[in-house]
């Protein structure tokens, strides 16, 4: 317990599954929680001290609970949607908040966030420009397949792949409903490396704190392709420090960032980085956990902290932060499910004793059920397993086993995960 924290008052927005542990953390620290999510069922509601259900796009009714509850922090959980919210939350409150206007009109929206970035030579990909009237003369121009998507989409919600001219106008369609802004991006479709690029900052000083490469799934066409797992390091980092670290330090100087964590996605093609897909929060991906494990700090712990008392803490980022992890070699394994009832689960057990394992991060149980709708975002995640090795190939031969012992059948018997990168 952290007694100057004890007995604080912090309010989360959101409740997903992901959003549990850092509730977790915060009682642990012996902080009061308050989580308000517009689902009665969230699992992190079910940790929290008090829960409410005022939606957490609702601003004025984030700020009345927060007065009614006299809240001493607020901070946001697992969901870019919601750091908007926060944002305005803490201003009207006068509390601390690590993302402001002009930071989160950047991050918010990938239109915006891409051609900030292109004026600090950090590239966006390759992208057409469309409207919603799709005219005949732009349309002509695609060069298919391309990834349809809204500017404020998250978690591969609204996303589409379009191979061919009869498929663009509901792709847009989708994208439109998905997006709060009804603004959507046409882009090409990258069929190369994906590295996830994670940073943190303290007191306007940023780390690089891992860089790693990205696999995604090619079984579900048409959809977003839904991360299988990562690497760490990256075999890219030394690329990375080349091409785009200095550029990326100076755009998020000028902009304004001075604490929090943001991730930050690229694919990787012919010696550069596209970036994608920025997140100034907490990740579903929690490479947060790995770094817990390797190099001893908590970035939820941080973010409690700052959300209660304006500061990060102690922390020194210069000396204990390594994107090289020391020299090992570690992994998020993600399993994904078809569509269809969790009948059984088996392998979990034995997997969560070995040394390796840092983590076992489960989203779905049995009973639960995996719905059409949900094929093609993260929602389709069974759960995620947290792996450190002392090298590359103890690391790969240990995630092969493990794949090897996990076995999930629907309640009519069939497998319902979807094959892993290893």
């Amino acid at each position: 317990m952290n007694e100057d924290l004890a007995g604080k008052k912090l309010l989360i927005l959101g409740g997903n599954p992901e959003t549990l542990p850092l509730v977790e953390i915060a009682n642990a620290m012996g902080v009061k929680t308050i989580v308000t999510s517009f689902r009665e069922s969230d699992p992190a509601k079910k940790a929290a001290w008090k829960s409410f259900n005022v939606d957490g796009m609702d601003v004025p009714g984030l700020i009345a609970l927060a007065h009614q509850e006299a809240v001493d922090g607020v901070l946001v959980g697992v969901a870019d949607v919601l750091v908007p919210s926060y944002c305005k939350v803490c201003a009207a409150l006068g509390l601390p908040s690590y993302a402001t206007e002009d930071i989160v009109n950047v991050f918010a929206f990938k239109d915006t966030f891409k051609a900030t970035c292109e004026r600090y030579g950090v590239h966006g990909i390759p992208e057409y420009y469309l409207d919603a009237e799709l005219r005949p003369e732009d349309v002509a121009k695609i060069d298919y397949p391309v990834v349809v998507k809204p500017v404020d989409g998250f978690s591969g919600i609204g996303m589409s792949v379009v191979y061919n001219e009869n498929e663009l106008r509901p792709a847009v369609q989708k994208a439109l409903n998905a997006s709060i802004k009804k603004r959507f991006i046409v882009e090409k479709y990258m069929q190369c490396d994906d590295v996830g690029i994670y940073y943190t900052f303290k007191d306007g000083y940023c780390s690089l704190s891992c860089i790693y490469d990205r696999f995604t799934t090619e079984e579900q066409r048409g959809l977003s392709r839904v991360c299988l797992g990562g690497i760490y390091p990256s075999k890219h980092i030394n690329d990375y420090y080349e091409r785009m670290h200095d550029n990326a330090i100076r755009m998020f100087r000028d902009i304004g960032v001075k604490d929090g964590v943001l991730m930050i996605s690229a694919f990787y093609a012919d010696g550069e980085f596209y970036v994608y897909d920025p997140g100034f929060r907490l990740q579903g991906e929690a490479p947060h956990l790995l770094l817990k494990a390797i190099h001893g700090y908590d970035q939820r712990e941080m973010l409690i902290r700052f959300a209660l008392t304006g500061s990060i803490g102690e922390i020194d980022l210069q000396k204990i932060d390594d994107p090289r992890l020391s020299g090992k070699a570690a992994a998020t394994l993600w399993i994904l499910l078809r569509e269809g009832i969790i009948g059984e689960i088996k392998g979990f057990e034995e997997i969560e004793k070995e040394p390796f394992v840092k983590a076992n991060v489960q989203r779905l149980h049995v009973g639960d059920h995996v719905l059409h709708e949900w094929i093609g975002t993260e929602k389709q995640v069974l759960t995620r397993f947290y792996v450190v090795c002392e090298d590359k190939p103890q690391l790969i031969n240990t995630l092969r086993r493990y794949v090897s012992l996990i076995r999930v059948l629907d309640t009519d018997g069939k497998d319902m995960v979807i094959p892993s990168f290893v």
